[in-house]
């Protein structure tokens, strides 16, 4: 093992959790020259997270292949993530423009398959180390900054100091809570369940997403023929959905338009959920410390991002202290410039999100949007690119295609609309 050339550190960063935010920092810090200690609290390398909506947003396609993932997402089954979803105007289709190119596409891929490839991935990277059962149990201090972790191995406990330390550790991250950075916590009135099923046909074997104000569901179609099944009822419902969980799942699914015919498909799996999934945001930075993925910023499971984000935030904080961690700069302006990252793509997204999530009817701005990407496929594209978190709320929200939204509509209205003299009951 070749030491840091700075004297008293084991590594340059150590980061805590082999998810996908840890194991894609690990991947690009080391690209670019840092030694990266890689720990991972399971002892199992095949281990993944099982809560999840197992959707990669088409935000994230470019960071899977800055990694080299694509060819093994593709021969490994995973799924483009076209969609449709179901409003009261109707289904909001896109589809790309005539002779135009293809929509942006990310991939739904269960995580049994997606966090064993990403970790191996990692393994494999000169530069790091993938530390299996090193549970971190603490912060190394001094001079008020963070310089390591301490942490629970098979072999006993264990210093590691590092220049930075990433906790990559998902929503009740170690790291923050040892560095002393709080959570932001925003109520979810939705509850969520969700099951696996293989061989459940959906019209054009495409996700579906179903808006019922405020009830939610979807249907992510992913690798080895098996489709995610998830309900998102508001918690008013939650005491008489649970008395009977299997047929109050089963009769939710089956009240849906164009409901997914389950009862002809395979149940894999049981049904999982949450009852209490609240969004929360933390300061993604700390002297010595950065945060990525869940552990920063947890949304709404409604909307499928949070992988998404985890493979972004890594490319941010790469991107941002790659030099500085292996001592060629600045390390705090350094974090300071990942947080502005962080907060600058981030932060709109997640205050709709926290708004969206406390279950209301759909606001005068998203009715005029959602009914118009019913009815015109230029908006329906729009939509995708907003869905996809390719686009910010400001731009989807923009004046062109605010103005654009309302001349669909009122064309929709006068063309639905029949004369006075047709309406009249004639005598």
């Amino acid at each position: 093992m070749t030491e840091p050339e700075s004297a008293g550190y084991d590594y340059d960063v150590v980061i805590s959790g082999a998810g996908l935010a840890g194991s894609a920092a690990a991947i690009l810090l080391a690209r670019r020259g840092a030694r990266v200690a890689l720990l991972e609290r399971r002892s199992d390398p095949e281990a993944y997270k099982v809560l999840c909506t197992h959707s990669l947003t088409a935000n994230a396609y470019p960071v899977l292949d800055e990694l080299g993932l694509i060819p093994a997402l593709e021969k490994a089954g995973a799924v483009r993530n076209q969609a449709r979803w179901y409003t009261r105007w109707g289904w909001i289709e896109p589809r790309a423009a005539p002779a135009g190119p293809e929509l942006p596409y990310g991939y739904n891929i269960r995580r049994s398959t997606l966090d064993p490839l990403i970790r191996a991935r990692a393994a494999e990277t000169p530069g790091v180390d993938l530390l299996l059962g090193h549970h971190v149990t603490g912060l190394v201090r001094e001079a008020g900054r963070t310089s390591g972790v301490r942490a629970s191995t098979p072999q006993g406990e264990r210093e590691i100091r590092a220049h930075l330390v990433v906790g990559a550790d998902g929503k009740d991250s170690a790291v923050a809570k040892f560095a002393g950075v709080p959570a932001r916590t925003y109520e979810n009135t939705r509850f969520g369940y969700l099951a696996h099923f293989r061989n459940l046909p959906l019209p054009g074997g495409i996700a579906h997403a179903w808006f019922l104000e405020p009830d939610l569901a979807y249907a992510f179609p992913n690798d080895d023929g098996v489709t995610v099944l998830a309900v998102l009822p508001d918690k008013k419902r939650l005491p008489a959905f649970r008395k009977d969980l299997e047929g109050s799942f089963l009769a939710f699914v089956h009240a849906l338009p164009e409901a997914p015919a389950i009862d002809s498909a395979e149940r894999i799996t049981k049904i999982i959920g949450t009852v209490d999934y609240p969004l929360h945001s933390r300061k993604p930075t700390a002297p010595g410390v950065a945060l990525i993925g869940d552990a920063a910023l947890t949304g709404d499971p409604l909307w499928g991002v949070g992988c998404g984000w985890a493979l972004q935030s890594a490319h941010w904080l790469t991107e941002a202290v790659a030099s500085a961690a292996t001592g060629r700069g600045d390390l705090d302006r350094s974090l300071v410039a990942y947080a502005r990252t962080h907060r600058r793509r981030l932060r709109g997204h997640q205050y709709l999100a926290v708004d969206f999530a406390k279950a209301r009817p759909f606001n005068p701005i998203e009715r005029l949007m959602f009914s118009a990407a019913a009815r015109d496929e230029s908006l329906a594209r729009h939509m995708h690119l907003f869905a996809s978190r390719l686009i910010g709320p400001l731009r989807f929200l923009n004046p062109v295609a605010l103005a654009k939204a309302s001349v669909v509509n009122v064309k929709h209205r006068e063309e639905t609309v029949p004369p006075a003299h047709l309406s009249r009951t004639e005598p």
